[in-house]
């Protein structure tokens, strides 16, 4: 009798330990793909596409890029804070520190990889020169984007702003002159201004350039205002704080760096997706 009670017992214990080493190995190609896979969102154009072109390079270091494409600029971190996603790329540097400023995300800038110059746009004008008084000038109603529209139009002698305002915190408020009494319209959702362009609702529209790129525009041929290059919005691959050295950005921040690849994108926008170098802020 104590035989066979030894005997069940013992068939048990090998029962369960190979249960055991079966969930244990489970667990860890879970964690092996985990250390393989980085997943990125991204808006479609050209973020989306640069990574698209970067996939191959990334798997030649064993990692497997995914690629999540968000249409609006909400989206993108609130899955990463999430932990849906790894990182994102669609932002520039003052929309990512307002984000951090108002909804305490605990992200971290991972290394700046282009700058997309934000354009104003028309179907009524050729020349900034033939800008009637009382014009209409619509914006986003994305206020990271207001003093970088007011930038611009500053650099045009169109508008400017008070004494001692700080132009990358800037909004249409702080406007001291407008000899033009140009009239502004900064309810537009960033990603429906191109369409605003192309139903012709105002006499200038400010859309941002990878808007502008779905909409067949191309910043340098067909903005009648451009945003000069030394803007400080630097579009960059952000990332939770925790995983900013980890292995998997640092390997994604390396291509995206790399001659050939900065060449590429370069080439593919006609030099209106500008690479910005490795110790770029």
């Amino acid at each position: 009798m104590k035989k066979k009670i030894f005997g069940l017992a013992a068939a048990l214990l090998l029962t369960v330990g190979l249960a055991a080493c079966g969930n244990s190995g489970k667990d860890s190609a879970k964690d092996s793909s985990d250390e393989t896979t980085l997943k990125v969102g991204a808006s479609p154009t050209p973020h989306a596409e640069i990574l698209e072109h970067v996939q191959p390079l990334l798997k030649e270091e064993g990692i497997n890029l995914e690629i999540v494409k968000f249409d609006d600029y909400v989206l993108p971190n609130q899955a990463l804070e999430e932990g849906d996603i790894d990182a994102n790329y669609f932002q520039h540097i003052p929309y990512l520190n307002k984000e951090i400023k108002e909804k305490g995300y605990d992200f971290a800038n991972a290394g700046a990889i282009h700058i997309e110059p934000m354009g104003l746009y028309s179907q009524s004008i050729k020349d900034i020169s033939e800008l009637k008084d009382g014009a209409t000038i619509i914006t986003s109603n994305s206020e990271s984007d207001w003093g970088r529209i007011i930038t611009i139009l500053q650099d045009a002698d169109l508008v400017k702003v008070k004494d001692g305002v700080d132009l990358e915190t800037a909004t249409f408020d702080d406007i001291a002159e407008n000899p033009k009494n140009l009239k502004f319209n900064h309810t537009i959702d960033p990603s429906l201004l191109a369409s605003t362009y192309q139903n012709n609702e105002g006499d200038l529209v400010a859309i941002n350039a990878n808007f502008a790129y779905g909409a067949g525009l191309n910043p340098l041929e067909d903005a009648v205002l451009l945003e000069q290059d030394n803007s400080p919005y630097v579009n960059i691959i952000a990332t939770r704080s925790k995983d900013k050295d980890s292995k998997k950005i640092k390997a994604l921040i390396e291509v995206l760096h790399r001659d050939d690849v900065q060449k590429w994108i370069t080439e593919k926008w006609g030099g209106s997706v500008k690479p910005v170098s490795a110790d770029a802020k």
